[in-house]
């Protein structure tokens, strides 16, 4: 709305941070859209995963069923209100809602009319609910209600997610920040290599599958670096780079504080590797686990690439701004787990659900 954004001018935030709050005619069809997307995808409540019959004739069942009041921590975005809402309301699960202050008034407006057209179509309108305060203190006391809420999704910065796993008494599925990697190998197609570096780091740069760090091969640097670095700044990208990247361009960069930071904007780190072993190790290390890429045209170096980076979503020859649950079918998403157990990667209708199992007999008893 009008009124976040402008206090967000106000208060300085980011030319990024600010194209996250707007909330234009675009961005508005864009979250209609992701609605209609998701009603009509299969219902995966009450699926039949898997059935068989054991060798004393019970028959077994394991079902999908909801995982019942899942609370949800975010931060800037207000169409996370609506993706996270409908997606619940779809697996038959509550929600409640606590945004951060950026994005109150668009998360109010938001809130309330899906709560009116909730109420039309016969649910309570209480199935999704808004925390009405932005104070830090209600996120500690969500935390506390496990005798109700049976999941926390904390979707935001280093210090909200923090916060969230040390104060929480119920399951959390941690959304962390995503410093996400481009890999340019020794037998990259350099035209598309820059293409799907501009794209990853400029389309958009303040989400979080933007990329952050750029890696080189040492082999095609000279070639590479100093057209990337061109046309990273024609795009009015800061670049940062190590003492390898400086020597190749013939001019001192500043270097990164760390490896670690997610910049939310124009900003790029920029590395010089010896080849796909320190690339890898490098996003180990460092990395967030979110989504990384390689551009090459060695298919066996791509294929080891996708089996050994151990992050939710890894690419070959594409941009890292994929990993998105409307890109990828979904119809919207709650967010991006960058965690291992229970779900990992664009969190959407399945990944709200949990599992019973079922079983019908006649009479069996065990001995």
């Amino acid at each position: 709305m009008a009124g976040d954004l402008e206090r967000g001018r106000d208060q300085g935030l980011s030319a990024a941070m600010l194209d996250r709050l707007e909330m234009n005619g675009k961005r508005i069809a864009g979250m209609i859209q992701s609605v209609h997307e998701v009603v009509a995808l299969s219902d995966p409540v009450q699926e039949i995963m898997k059935s068989w019959t054991l060798p004393n004739g019970l028959k077994m069942e394991k079902r999908r069923v909801p995982i019942g009041l899942i609370g949800i921590i975010f931060e800037s975005r207000p169409n996370v209100t609506v993706d996270a809402s409908v997606l619940c309301l779809k697996t038959g699960n509550g929600t409640i809602l606590r945004g951060g202050k950026e994005a109150m008034e668009s998360n109010r407006v938001l809130a309330e009319l899906i709560q009116e057209a909730s109420e039309q179509t016969g649910f309570l309108r209480e199935t999704v609910s808004l925390i009405p305060t932005t104070d830090r203190e209600a996120i500690t006391a969500l935390c506390h209600m496990d005798a109700y809420v049976d999941l926390l999704i904390p979707r935001g910065g280093h210090g909200l997610i923090e916060t969230v796993v040390r104060e929480a008494r119920m399951p959390v599925i941690k959304h962390y920040h995503g410093v996400c990697h481009v890999y340019v190998q020794a037998e990259a197609d350099l035209d598309m290599a820059e293409s799907i570096v501009l794209n990853a780091k400029c389309q958009r740069p303040g989400v979080c599958n933007a990329m952050e760090t750029l890696l080189v091969d040492e082999a095609i640097a000279p070639q590479f670096l100093p057209r990337m670095v061109k046309a990273l700044r024609e795009h009015k990208v800061r670049v940062l780079g190590d003492e390898a990247t400086s020597r190749v361009l013939g001019e001192k960069l500043p270097e990164p504080e760390n490896w670690v930071t997610e910049y939310l904007d124009l900003v790029l780190a920029l590395r010089v590797v010896p080849g796909m072993d320190e690339a890898v190790r490098h996003m180990e290390e460092f990395g967030s686990h979110h989504s990384d890429s390689i551009v090459t045209e060695n298919a066996a170096v791509a294929e080891r690439f996708l089996k050994e980076v151990d992050s939710a979503a890894v690419y070959w020859n594409a941009s890292t701004r994929f990993t998105d649950g409307n890109q990828f079918g979904f119809g919207a998403e709650i967010g991006i787990s960058t965690d291992k157990i229970h779900a990992r990667g664009p969190m959407a209708l399945e990944e709200l659900t949990s599992y019973k199992y079922v079983a019908r007999g006649d009479g069996q008893i065990r001995v």
